[in-house]
């Protein structure tokens, strides 16, 4: 089965999550919605941010890339299907990551 994921659907964290697939799910939004560097003791988890202030075609590529790389390394449970973008309104050159993933041995 395949489920969509975005930084967004971070919003509340469950801890210890009993629940298989939401608590893989919970992890890749963390994922994404993670600046690497910014937790201690745990540098490089999240992404990298390398893509700010590049042009879109070019951040989108450098965020596909390092999506696809953070959630192998830090969420095996899940495999990535497909990674889309939105682009926020509200604020112009704002990219908003849709991760659709499919849960390893479900």
């Amino acid at each position: 089965m395949r489920y969509t994921v975005s930084a967004q659907s971070s919003g509340i964290v469950q801890i210890n999550e009993t629940d298989t697939v939401a608590s893989i799910l919970q992890n890749v939004a963390i994922i994404l919605a993670t600046r690497k560097g910014s937790v201690p003791l745990y540098r490089n988890f999240g992404l990298s941010q390398e893509f700010v202030d590049k042009p879109i075609s070019v951040a989108k590529s450098m965020l596909y890339a390092e999506i696809k790389e953070a959630v192998e390394a830090y969420e095996p449970r899940a495999e990535i299907v497909n990674i889309s973008f939105q682009e926020d309104a509200a604020a112009l050159g704002r990219l908003i990551p849709v991760v659709e993933v499919e849960i390893v041995n479900e």
